[in-house]
């Protein structure tokens, strides 16, 4: 059973056909009409042409362009037009042989002057088929235009969703890995019940703020992630020492740099995780420089080349996080000599806005 919106839209594209063709045949009427006054003549003749456009013009628009234009199949495009050309042709000299024959009894004096000429009454009825194949093939290009828009969109919909949803696993994953690094140096201090444990649970709870609740914009200023950043590095103090040796630089950052949180803190962690106490010191030096349009981060930690075996879980999902924020604008290089390890990353942060 046809819905009444179905059965409307039909309606309405016959309708739309029906007055077409009564101005295609009041166009044949008016253009065979010149040099005459036989109206009836005319019209009869013009009548006897309407099917043999309409034919040849519906093959166009409905076979010939859809099936094998539209599809790229040129050969058969072209034989097939070919095909429907000499029928139509031939159709067209049948009509003049019709007005010759029936409607002016075999005196030409009485046919109207163009209806004489197979030329011009090829053109009046190729200029029809031309102009409806046209808009037939204009309509269709839009068509696939708008489909193809409307596929793109929902490629990049998904694709943004994707990429929302990798973000948010690899922040999971960074989370607990930071956590657990850090509360076993909270119960190390707890164990031994030192007087530095509130100041240690304060930081702490700095950071956790700061991972929970702030790491889920997209952007934080750049001295919101050094600070927390320097509120780690303290905890670790606590945790080490005399045995740290850190040295900090960084420029001051230009107004209204941002980066994504949680970006820079996993490099610093790391390297506690994973440097080395040699010649019974434990050497961290990170240098931050920044630009208007860049950040330099730059972190070496004391190592023993033979302990390195792999860059650890928050290093690895941090390399993926710069893919997924900073494809192809950032540079990150990782360097291990004999007992050091080098990390340093270059974000071009105007190039990635744009």
């Amino acid at each position: 059973m046809y819905s009444k919106e179905f059965l409307l839209k039909k309606f309405g594209q016959l309708l739309l056909h029906v007055l077409f063709w009564a101005g295609v045949l009041f166009f044949y009427t008016y253009f065979f009409s010149f040099g005459t006054k036989a109206v009836s003549y005319v019209l009869s003749f013009s009548l006897f042409l309407m099917p043999i456009t309409m034919a040849t013009t519906y093959v166009s628009i409905y076979k010939l362009i859809p099936d094998y234009l539209i599809t790229k199949r040129y050969l058969q495009f072209g034989v097939y037009s070919l095909y429907t050309l000499i029928i139509s042709i031939y159709l067209i000299v049948i009509s003049i042989f019709f007005g010759l024959v029936y409607l002016s009894n075999f005196e030409s004096h009485k046919m109207a002057p163009i209806s004489k000429n197979l030329l011009f009454v090829a053109i009046a009825v190729y200029l029809i088929v031309i102009v409806v194949s046209a808009f037939k093939i204009l309509k269709i290009n839009l068509n696939i235009a708008k489909k193809t828009k409307a596929l793109e969109t929902k490629i990049l919909e998904t694709q943004l969703q994707l990429k929302a949803q990798q973000l948010a696993y690899l922040k999971m994953q960074i989370h607990p890995h930071f956590l657990f690094n850090t509360l076993n140096t909270l119960y190390a201090f707890s164990l031994k019940q030192s007087k530095q444990a509130p100041d240690m649970i304060l930081k702490l709870s700095n950071l956790l703020d700061y991972l929970l609740y702030q790491s889920d914009k997209p952007l934080v200023p750049i001295e919101e992630e050094v600070q927390h950043i320097k509120d780690y590095i303290a905890l670790e103090k606590m945790r080490f020492n005399e045995t740290l040796l850190i040295d900090f630089e960084m420029q001051p950052p230009h107004e209204l740099l941002a980066i994504p949180p949680m970006l820079l803190l996993p490099f610093v962690e790391n390297s506690f995780k994973h440097g080395a106490i040699i010649h019974g010191k434990l050497h961290i030096a990170i240098l931050i420089e920044t630009t208007p349009n860049s950040l330099v981060f730059s972190i070496k930690n004391s190592a023993r080349v033979e302990s390195i075996t792999s860059e650890g879980i928050g290093l690895e999902n941090i390399k993926k996080r710069l893919e997924l924020l900073y494809p192809k604008h950032h540079d990150l290089k990782i360097e291990t000599n004999k007992d050091e390890f080098k990390i340093t990353l270059k974000l071009f942060l105007n190039e990635h806005s744009n």
